[in-house]
């Protein structure tokens, strides 16, 4: 139908505008919800790594599915493939006869916010008190091993996945040093986290 077409026509205007706006930080994605196997239409900053063509998610299933589902769902928490965090909000677009047709759906890149903060944290934190060792008698966690690498980063006000190679290579040993190699998949978190191959890791363990 002519409205249709005329609908994901203008929404893929909208996205392309805001995607070029918050380059690098925020993905911008366009689904067609009357073809959800080759959803994806148009995609900005792809941060995901699916491409045009690719399916639509689980929450656009559920929008084509129930036509009383809600038209925005904002704010809500979501994963990048690679472990990072986001922010997401999906918007469904409808047609005159009420069917949804289309979605734009913002994914915000937080893991970047939350390397500023530590970096501002570490600026204003004030030396308190010597205190005692503290034991802690439960394992660490992959979760705690991103945060570490982070916290590292943001130290030298960078991202894991800004720092050189002598800078990732002194912050793996210290990691290793930590203790959180010990960590069940901790290679792997690594390997997400610094955006290198398993090789890379090891070789930085020598």
């Amino acid at each position: 139908m002519n409205e249709d077409k005329l609908l994901l026509r203008e929404a893929e205007t909208i996205v392309t505008a805001i995607g070029r706006m918050f380059p690098g930080l925020c993905e911008v994605v366009l689904h067609d919800l009357r073809d959800p196997e080759h959803s994806i239409r148009a995609i900005e900053n792809n941060e995901s790594g699916r491409s045009v063509g690719d399916p639509a998610t689980e929450l656009g299933i559920a929008r084509i599915q129930d036509p009383g589902y809600p038209n925005v769902i904002q704010n809500y928490p979501n994963t990048f493939p690679d472990g990072r965090p986001a922010k997401s909000t999906s918007i469904g677009i409808r047609n005159s006869e009420g069917e949804y047709v289309a979605a734009i759906c913002l994914n915000l890149d937080v893991s970047l916010f939350a390397t500023v903060a530590r970096s501002l944290d570490s600026l204003v934190r004030t030396d308190g008190q010597e205190r005692s060792v503290t034991e802690t008698l439960r394992a660490r966690t992959a979760g705690e091993l991103r945060a570490l690498a982070e916290e590292y980063a943001a130290e030298r006000g960078r991202t894991p996945r800004g720092l050189d190679s002598a800078e990732r290579r002194k912050m793996v040993r210290f990691l290793r040093d930590e203790g959180f190699l010990d960590v069940k998949n901790a290679v792997r978190t690594l390997t997400d986290i610094m955006g290198v191959s398993r090789a890379t890791v090891y070789n930085y363990l020598k």
